[in-house]
């Protein structure tokens, strides 16, 4: 069906071209939206495959085959036999005429590959790579990591919705969200108030509903990135347990936070910034604590743009060391 294959060329120049456009930076690129796209156009192709086009191939074959014995029968009537080439050439035609045509192929034959990534990716496991340092010492730039996107709920695809409730965000978590400022970006930073929380950070100390969290120094750590040494804690928030890094010379009031959403709820100072965490919104903290920006600066992470929480890194090419679950 040569209108068929015209049509599937121009799908695929579509996808092909959208995805050029976002790798060279012409457009904001969405991978959940091109993935659930490609699923129902390849499923559209592979239910017409089974419903329409195959059992036209067949009914094909079966036309040749019927019209073949009527031959052989007529040739045997006047006394001939049939030719083993004419067997094998027969063999041929009737592959020919049930195979799938290229445009099948490249939609219909992939629809179970790219059916079971969009299923694993949207409900189960997605990966991510660490493009700065501010979850640094927890993440290191170029780590891989895994997120369980059914813990906190089951989502809508690209929409986002919460379908099937599961766990809440519990402090100290590491979970990755949708960017408030931007929805596009997913951010990754760590759980410090969930809704109802008292959230303060002066002074480099966090402090949580009048209770300063537990922390104890350790010994330097030094950022191969940055070729710089920082002071190094350990916090504990909860049952979790991680470092946390602190800067000297960076000073403790938060520079340049944005009109946020529920901004009159934080009260801003030369020391640092306290917050009230408003209903169905968590606070949100790099571990790189002078050296992310998060909470402090552009607000509160509302409930629909949680993604899922972050809890393995599977891969860094440049430290295979780095390998392994995280706090």
């Amino acid at each position: 069906m040569p209108a068929m294959g015209g049509l599937t060329a121009v799908i695929l120049a579509v996808f092909a071209g959208y995805a050029g456009a976002w790798y060279l930076g012409a457009v904001q690129g969405n991978f959940s939206l091109l993935l659930m796209l490609a699923t129902v156009v390849t499923g559209l192709y592979w239910l017409a495959e089974k419903l329409v086009f195959l059992p036209r191939r067949r009914h094909a074959v079966e036309r040749f085959d019927a019209q073949r014995q009527e031959r052989q029968r007529a040739l045997q009537s006047q006394g001939f036999q049939p030719e083993p080439a004419e067997e094998a050439q027969a063999s041929r035609t009737r592959h020919d005429l049930l195979a799938q045509p290229w445009w099948l192929d490249w939609t219909a034959g992939l629809f179970p590959v790219i059916l079971a990534v969009f299923v694993l990716r949207s409900f189960l496991f997605e990966p991510f790579k660490i493009p700065s340092g501010s979850m640094v010492p927890t993440l290191r730039v170029g780590d891989l990591i895994l997120v369980n996107k059914f813990h906190y709920g089951i989502r809508m695809p690209v929409f986002n919705h919460l379908l099937v409730a599961n766990h809440e965000p519990q402090r100290g978590d590491v979970m990755v969200f949708r960017y408030p400022p931007q929805p596009s970006l997913d951010y990754i930073k760590r759980v410090v108030g969930v809704p109802g929380d008292v959230v303060a950070y002066f002074n480099k100390q966090l402090t949580i509903n009048g209770q300063p969290v537990p922390k104890v120094a350790q010994s330097d750590f030094f950022d191969s990135e940055t070729m710089r040494y920082s002071k190094q804690f350990e916090e504990v928030l909860g049952d979790r347990r991680y470092a946390t890094l602190n800067d000297d010379e960076r000073p403790a009031f938060v520079p340049g936070a944005s009109d946020f959403p529920y901004r009159d709820h934080c009260r801003y100072s030369v020391e640092g910034v306290e917050c009230k965490v408003p209903p169905g919104h968590y606070f949100m903290m790099g571990d790189n604590r002078d050296n992310s920006l998060d909470s402090r600066y552009w607000g509160f992470v509302p409930e629909q743009n949680i993604v899922g929480k972050a809890f393995f890194v599977w891969m860094n090419f440049g430290d295979m060391s780095r390998i392994g679950r995280f706090e």
